[in-house]
Order: structure tokens, then C-alpha cells, then sequence
């Protein structure tokens, strides 16, 4: 039971796109700047992966790889337009801002790769859980990240201005991005392998008083 709520849950916290695998990190890192455009990110990302997976698993599994990733990436283009179509009217400046990036996010490694590799090897049910725990994965950084990055390079969150004491305006930069990840990621894995290997110690002992 313990296993089905890890490989359920593992998107969010232990096995996260963005600081396990190393996935979707242009977007964070070249957009993540400020939570106006984090919010336009997440909008585009949850809506684009979450309906081009489900719509792809109807898709027949007997095709050939080849012949499945090209339709997966089809249907991802056209779930793209009226996402889009609805970010310009709700996210207007931050769209034009984002250029190629945004469409990036059609062909994102959740609905290319990872519907593959995990998502389709799941029960439905279980697959949607999952798919949106991997989701909500990315989401979280994301914002934190550019919480973070607005503050320190500009003195603002959400566009207001705060009394922030210093500021780091090379955060407001992709390689400040690329860092600031680079950082996220250490912390996230030093704390991941720590619990694991508690749980571990934990298990063993368990193991021993029961014989």
C-alpha cells in the first residue's frame, strides 16, 4: 500500500519534475523571474500537460514509439492554441514576454516522455492522481522560484513594491535562475536522500524487532 501512495504522491515531493529529474527547467529558469509570469507558466503547463496526457491514452498502445510520440506531440500542439488563445486574454504582456518559451510547453517531457515511461503504465484512475501530483510538482517550484527571484532582484512581489534591504539583480537574469535552481535542487535532494535513508534505518530496525 505504501508503494501505491509513493508512486501516487512522488510527483509533488519525491520524485519532483523540475529538482529530481531536471525536467521543464527552461521555462523556471528563463521565466521564473517574477510571479506574473510564474502564473502564466503554471496556467499553461497544468492546463496543456494535463488534457494532452489524458486525450494521448486513448491513443493505442499496439502503434510503433515512433508513430506515438508523433501524435502525442500533434495533440499537444493543438490542446497549445486555445490555451494560448485564453493566456493572451488573461495574461496578455507576460505571453508576448515569453515568446518561444510559452510553446515550449506543448512539448514538455510529462506528456512526451513521462506518458510513456509511467503514465500509461498506471490504472486510470491512479494515472490521473499521479499526472496531477506531477503537476502540481512543477507548479509549486515554479512559484517559489520566481517568489523568490522577484523579491531579491526587484523588491516586489506580485508587482508591489516591498522593503527589501538588498537586492540581487543577477537573479533577474537566467544564469541568477539557473543558480537559484542549481540551489533548490541541492537542498531538495540532501533533505530526499535524508528521509529516505531514515525511513531505511526505520525499516531495518522494524525488521529486527520482529525477529
Amino acid at each position: 500500500m505504501n508503494n501505491r501512495k509513493n508512486s501516487v504522491f512522488d510527483g509533488l515531493l519525491g520524485d519532483n519534475t523540475v529538482l529530481s529529474g531536471l525536467m521543464v527547467i527552461s521555462p523556471v529558469i528563463v521565466c521564473g523571474d517574477t510571479i506574473a509570469n510564474a502564473l502564466a507558466v503554471i496556467y499553461a503547463f497544468s492546463a496543456i500537460t494535463f488534457l494532452s496526457v489524458m486525450i494521448n491514452s486513448f491513443i493505442s498502445k499496439k502503434l510503433p514509439y515512433a508513430v506515438k510520440i508523433i501524435i502525442y506531440a500533434i495533440i499537444s500542439s493543438l490542446v497549445y492554441i486555445p490555451v494560448k488563445s485564453a493566456a493572451s486574454h488573461f495574461f496578455p504582456e507576460v505571453v508576448e514576454r515569453l515568446g518561444v518559451y510559452f510553446m515550449l510547453l506543448a512539448v514538455n517531457s510529462l506528456i512526451i516522455v513521462q506518458s510513456e515511461a509511467k503514465f500509461f503504465k498506471m490504472k486510470r484512475g491512479t494515472m490521473i492522481l499521479s499526472l496531477i501530483f506531477y503537476i502540481l510538482g512543477f507548479d509549486a517550484v515554479m512559484l517559489i522560484i520566481a517568489f523568490v527571484r522577484e523579491l531579491l532582484a526587484y523588491g516586489t512581489i506580485y508587482g508591489r513594491i516591498v522593503d527589501a534591504d538588498m537586492l540581487i539583480g543577477g537573479l533577474g537574469m537566467p544564469f541568477g535562475g539557473f543558480i537559484l535552481l542549481g540551489v533548490f535542487c541541492g537542498i531538495y535532494r540532501s533533505i530526499r536522500s535524508a528521509a529516505r535513508h531514515e525511513n531505511n534505518s526505520g525499516g531495518g530496525d522494524g525488521d529486527v524487532s520482529d525477529s
